[in-house]
């Protein structure tokens, strides 16, 4: 295992009934580093991440964290380790307010049981870490609103400030830009790059604008193997992945 590389699948397989989502897939994510997952529809991205974090088990193959294998490892154990999935793990309570949120996502990296029956006051020495992390992705005019009344954008924000707050060394995201507008995107892409600067980060996306943005290596899925790995600007040209996303309907 070289010593840059944070994350590592060898042989990664997973079959439904006979069909290969993903099949034989070799990923090398390199510490601090922006590393995207694409591919057209269908390509086995979600499987491949769903694998990497435990939500689905592989039918084969190894996966390392840190030099440790993690195969098999319940995805909470793998979250504690520092390997945390956004939109997954953090889930926003849409009914408490945005500083309510990541104060529950502190408690939980401290190891404590939610304190929902404690006193409010009980929680306050959470506070300033908690508006430490509102301020950094952006929310500190929405801390006391209703994480429900957030504006579509400003939710993603808030999901990234729960996952911060669980202090990943490597964040995984699935297609964060999703249903976002132009000036969200470039918010969330903003924010992706500032928390990278000292974290890991892999991503699923599917805004090849942001992908060629953002990302150092790109690695691209089809039938659930891997096309092709490398910068933009070497995946971009090659011929098999530009005939995989045309092939199939996609840009």
């Amino acid at each position: 295992m070289v010593a840059d590389v944070i994350l590592e699948a060898q042989g990664l397989t997973k079959e439904f009934k006979g069909f290969f989502a993903v099949n034989n897939v070799n990923l090398s994510v390199r510490r601090h580093t922006i590393h995207a997952l694409i591919g057209p529809n269908g390509a086995g991205k979600t499987t491949c991440f769903n694998l990497l974090t435990h939500f689905l088990v592989p039918t084969a193959g190894r996966i390392r964290y840190n030099g440790r294998d993690i195969t098999g490892s319940a995805p909470a154990t793998i979250a504690r380790l520092g390997l945390v999935r956004s939109f997954q793990i953090s889930a926003v309570f849409p009914h408490l307010s945005v500083r309510e949120n990541v104060r529950v996502a502190l408690q939980r990296r401290l190891g404590n049981s939610f304190h929902f029956w404690r006193s409010e006051k009980s929680l306050d020495s959470l506070n300033a870490r908690a508006m430490e992390l509102i301020v950094s992705v952006g929310l500190a005019e929405f801390a006391n609103l209703p994480a429900v009344e957030l504006p579509y954008g400003r939710k993603r924000a808030l999901e990234i400030a729960t996952t911060l707050a669980l202090e990943p060394e490597m964040m995984l995201l699935d297609e964060p830009m999703a249903g976002l507008g132009q000036q969200d995107i470039k918010r969330i892409s903003a924010l992706i790059r500032e928390v990278a600067r000292n974290r890991t980060v892999l991503m699923v996306e599917h805004n090849m604008s942001v992908v060629a943005d953002l990302s150092d290596t790109i690695t691209v899925l089809a039938r659930g193997e891997v096309l092709a790995e490398g910068p933009y600007e070497t995946v971009s040209k090659n011929p098999q992945v530009v005939e995989a996303y045309v092939g199939t309907g996609h840009g």
